[in-house]
Formats: structure tokens, C-alpha cells, sequence
């Protein structure tokens, strides 16, 4: 019998899990950890509250969570209820799948400014993450600046623009939902280093921009290349700039010369502007009390690479969302890359019966479904250094194991069926039209898991 610890629910961690079962069979027993109660990380966290048919994805996830050979084990820290050489003491392999849920900073003057955010915290707080629930940003400014030009700094950008009737079928919790539409916010700046050609935005999250029934998303034509130079693009960028050349067609004025700005275009039946502001990096974040705007300088690419022009302006602003990218958290007696944000790996491999998958391996980068075939991949890895030890495995003590020392330390873990009860609270709660209404505390979540517990 093969024993399996997995650290971490979300999509890495269920891949790597059912690869394990379509490896091993009934030959072994893989036990999923999360320092949360409840499962699926990013997917419940991290994607958008208004995307619901990417998060239906969970519903894959229940196949494998189900299986007996399968527990989920909620409510448990590595590093603080358990270490991680005590778990390598207990299962053959552990398999770090924690992602990377922490935000890189600006590392810019003034970016510890009340209101100012990075997206980890911000996408947390209007998706009911515990840990952000308190957040409470200010929205009483008419002006946010979003930094980023990639699909989260999208999200964010269309979160802030939507009205309270687009949220409709959204999993949006209720304080943000409520905070959003009374917000004065009549102008998001998506600041960007490079140009163009250079967002990492997919087709589809930039094209819902053109939807939203309140907003205009605006492209100053001056900042995009001559259209030939889209020929060398990848079909998937060509759709992108695409919709970058309609904003601009959209948000441009009618002059003669073809050019516009941002600031001249008419959108007479909408009362929000979304302006895409390329060739432009933030230099300091300003405000003495608060944060009451961005300096920004003015860049051209040097072989692909931004470089600053010298010429600054600000942008004034009330709010500002930092989408910059993602580090793993650190774990005690864990090797960690500093500069790659993840965990020291080579190619998942940390240290011997210690591996590492999805972002926590290669950092935060590729879709959802990426994550399945860099599972697989690490079960193929673990399956040849432990393959040697034959139909009697390792002896070590796995499931019943961890079971002892949880009993003996009073560790109250969640099960999958007893997330279940959560679920079921949840979407109970939900208010119209909404699937659920999110518990955002911990102490809630862990009574409707174990009542008998809270009732004794």
C-alpha cells in the first residue's frame, strides 16, 4: 500500500490525487490537507465570482474527493499542526499543491498606504476568503487605478465596473456586493509597463469588458502598433488585439488624422470608463493619510524589455489594486526560491520524499486545466522512486497514523462529507439568483461541519 499526503485541495492538489488513483488503484491511500475547512482553493478563492462555469469544475474534483482512497483532512496547517518531516515520517510521498496565494509587492514609496491592495487580498475579500473578509476597501473616490495587464487585473477591473444586476448568478458575497454598489467609482486607469503585444489578457476576459452594460472600455489608438505587425501573432493574441483595436475604434474621437485619446471619446449611454493606459510603470503611490494617487512614468520597449522615458505624470486615484503576480507561502524546513516565488524544486522534485506540483513547482503560471498533466507528471516521478518497495510498501504508518497524532494534539480536522454539511449551509443561504452565500469565519464554518461538537 502506497501512502499519499497531498498539502493543499485546490485544482493541483485533486489532479495530482486522482493521477495517484489512476496509478495505484486500490494499492493506495492519499490523504489531502488544507489549512482551510473547506476545499477547492483557487477555484472557491481565486476565480472570479461572476466566471461560475470555470468554477463548476469542483464538481470533477467531488468524483475523486469521494473515493475511498481519497479524504480530504480540513482545517489543518502544515508547519503548525503538523511539520513537514513528521508527515514525511508518516506517508511514502508528500506533495506540496498550496499554489501560490501571496502577493508581490510593488516595492514602491508609499504602497503601505490605507487603500491601496494587492489582488490576492482584494479577489479574496469579494470572494469571501476568511482571512480578507475584514478588508473593508473605499470606494467614496471616483478613480481606481488597477496595475497589471494580465486576466486578474481584468477581473478586478470588471468587478469594480459592474452594476449590482450584472452580479446575478455570481457567488459575489454579500458585504462586497453591498460595498459595490454604492461605490462612487466612475473611472478605472489598467496601468501597463508594456504595450499592447505584450498583455498576458485572453480573448475571452477582455471581450467581457464590451459587454457590461455601464461601462466603456477605452484604448488610445496612439499606443497601439501598425496592424501589419499583428500578422506575427499567435491566434490567440491577434483575437486579444483585436479587442484592444475595437476600444481604441470605440474609445477614439472621429478626427480626421485617426488619432484620439482616452480622455475625448463620448460613451453617452454609459457612466463608467475602463482606459487602458500602456507604456506606462508606477513610480510611487501618493498620499499622506490615504492613498490619493500614482506617479507614473512613461516607458518605450528596449528589446522587449520597458524602459523608462523620464516623463512622469499622476493619476489621481482612491483606490489601488496591485495584479502583479503570486508567491507560495513558505513552509518551515522547506528549500524556497526566492526570485522564483515557489518552492526549490528540480522538476518537482524538493528533497527525497518531498515533491512539489502546480504553481508551488513552477509558480504562478498556465490555466486550470495546466495543472492535470503537471499531476500526472509528478505521480510518474514519485511512482519511480518508491516503485522498488513492492506490494508490502514502506511500513509507514500513513492514514492511522496521522489519525493517532491528531487525536493525541486534539487537531478537530474536516472531513470531505462534512464539507459537505457547509456546502449545504451555504447554498441554503444563498440570497435570489445567487448559488450560495459563503461563510467568510472559520468558527462558522467548523459548526456547521461539526455541530455535535459545537452543541456538546
Amino acid at each position: 500500500m502506497r501512502h499519499i499526503a497531498i498539502v493543499g485541495s485546490g485544482p493541483a492538489g485533486y489532479y495530482t490525487a486522482e493521477a495517484a488513483l489512476k496509478q495505484w488503484k486500490d494499492g493506495v491511500r492519499v490523504d489531502i490537507f488544507d489549512s482551510s475547512p473547506v476545499p477547492f482553493g483557487l477555484i472557491r478563492t481565486g476565480v472570479a465570482p461572476d466566471h461560475q462555469s470555470i468554477k463548476s469544475v469542483a464538481r470533477r474534483y467531488e468524483t475523486t474527493a469521494l473515493s475511498e482512497n481519497v479524504r480530504f483532512v480540513g482545517n489543518v496547517m502544515v508547519g503548525r499542526d503538523i511539520s513537514i518531516d513528521e508527515l514525511r515520517g508518516l506517508y511514502d510521498a508528500v506533495v506540496l499543491a498550496t499554489g501560490a496565494p501571496n502577493d508581490r509587492r510593488l516595492d514602491l514609496p508609499g504602497e503601505d498606504l490605507p487603500n491601496v491592495f494587492g489582488s490576492a487580498s482584494f479577489v479574496g475579500w469579494y470572494n469571501g476568503h476568511p482571512q480578507f473578509a475584514e478588508l473593508h476597501p473605499d470606494f467614496a473616490h471616483d478613480t481606481a487605478v488597477v496595475v497589471g495587464n494580465g486576466n486578474v487585473a481584468l477581473d478586478v477591473a470588471r468587478i469594480l465596473a459592474k452594476s449590482g444586476a450584472e452580479f446575478e448568478g455570481s457567488d459575489i458575497v454579500a458585504h462586497a456586493l453591498t460595498a459595490l454598489e454604492a461605490s462612487r467609482i466612475r473611472r478605472i486607469v489598467i496601468l501597463g509597463r508594456r504595450g499592447p503585444h505584450q498583455v498576458t489578457m485572453t480573448p475571452k476576459e477582455l471581450g467581457e469588458l464590451a459587454k457590461l452594460s455601464r461601462a466603456c472600455p477605452r484604448v488610445d489608438p496612439a499606443d497601439l502598433p501598425p496592424l501589419a505587425e499583428d500578422a506575427a501573432l499567435d491566434p490567440g493574441m491577434r483575437k486579444t488585439m483585436g479587442h484592444l483595436r475595437s476600444f481604441a475604434m470605440a474609445g477614439g474621437s472621429a478626427n480626421d488624422n485617426g488619432t484620439g485619446t482616452a480622455d475625448d471619446a463620448p460613451c453617452p449611454d454609459r457612466d463608467v470608463r475602463i482606459e487602458f493606459d500602456f507604456f506606462a510603470a508606477p513610480r510611487a503611490i501618493l498620499g499622506t493619510d490615504r492613498v490619493e494617487g500614482v506617479e507614473v512614468e512613461r516607458t518605450r520597449l528596449v528589446d522587449g524589455k520597458p524602459v523608462g522615458t523620464g516623463e512622469t505624470y499622476h493619476v489621481p486615484a482612491g483606490i489601488v489594486v496591485a495584479c502583479i503576480g503570486y508567491q507560495t507561502s513558505r513552509i518551515p524546513d522547506v528549500p524556497y526560491d526566492e526570485q522564483g516565488g515557489r518552492f526549490a524544486n528540480v522538476d518537482g522534485r524538493i528533497m527525497p520524499g518531498l515533491y512539489c506540483v502546480g504553481w508551488a513547482r513552477r509558480g504562478p503560471t498556465g490555466t486550470i486545466g495546466t495543472n492535470r498533466p503537471d499531476g500526472f507528471a509528478i505521480v510518474e516521478k514519485i511512482d519511480a522512486d518508491v516503485g522498488a518497495l513492492g506490494e508490502a510498501g514502506s511500513g509507514k504508518a500513513g492514514r492511522p497514523g496521522f489519525d493517532a497524532l491528531a487525536a493525541e494534539r486534539g487537531i478537530d480536522y474536516v472531513k470531505f462529507t462534512e464539507w459537505q454539511k457547509i456546502d449545504e449551509a451555504e447554498v441554503a443561504n444563498a440570497r435570489q439568483g445567487a448559488p450560495r452565500e459563503k461563510f467568510t469565519e472559520v468558527d462558522r464554518m467548523i459548526a456547521k461541519a461539526h455541530p455535535s461538537i459545537q452543541e456538546s
